[in-house]
């Protein structure tokens, strides 16, 4: 069975070498939408928490959110590089309270503090889930992601693999030491 979760991204990108309209700096609001599939808890009588699925998503995801995304080699990443440098925005920017922790995968690089996303590809519907699903795969038994932005949809199914041990009490996963963040409760007790 999926428990399944949407969360709402506003971002700004640019299709860098394309000809047409994409080739411009424009922004999109994207949908982007999570299962997870699993077995019912028993004690919860559910999957997973669709709010724990939002939270889990979002601690990595609001990265994206009112960010400018660009391509690694889109000849503006320098240029807003330098001027965020210049503005004191790159490194310190305190006033900035949305920013995710900062991360770095073979698909994308997270500056945070100037809300920035860079991408190895052009970032595409498709692309996005990629990136998504490389984030969060090892948090969420991901079964489907569907990403849609403006009038483009995409969605990939992908097969379930982690154990995840889940609180009898709330259904939420359970840490490193087998005690569950929300409640307390720990696993063999």
């Amino acid at each position: 069975m999926r428990s399944i979760a949407t969360l709402d991204l506003q971002y700004a990108h640019r299709f860098y070498g394309f000809k047409g309209e994409a080739q411009y700096l424009h922004g999109h609001t994207g949908v982007l939408t999570i299962e997870v599939e699993d077995t019912v808890e028993p004690g919860v009588n559910m999957v997973f928490p669709c709010n724990e699925i939002q939270k889990t998503a979002w601690s990595v995801l609001k990265n994206f959110d009112h960010a400018l995304i660009l391509r690694q080699d889109d000849p503006l990443l320098p240029a807003v590089l330098k001027v965020y440098e210049e503005q004191g925005i790159r490194n310190s920017a305190p006033q900035n309270q949305m920013k995710g922790p900062a991360f770095e995968t073979e698909l994308a690089k997270a500056y945070p503090e100037c809300r920035l996303v860079v991408t190895k590809e052009t970032l595409t519907v498709e692309g996005m889930i990629k990136i998504v699903y490389d984030l969060l795969k090892d948090k969420l038994n991901i079964a489907k992601i569907t990403f849609t932005s403006g009038v483009n949809a995409a969605s990939a199914e992908f097969k379930t693999h982690n154990q995840i041990d889940r609180c009898p009490l709330c259904g939420i996963a359970l840490n490193e030491n087998g005690i569950c963040p929300k409640c307390g409760y720990k696993k063999g007790d």
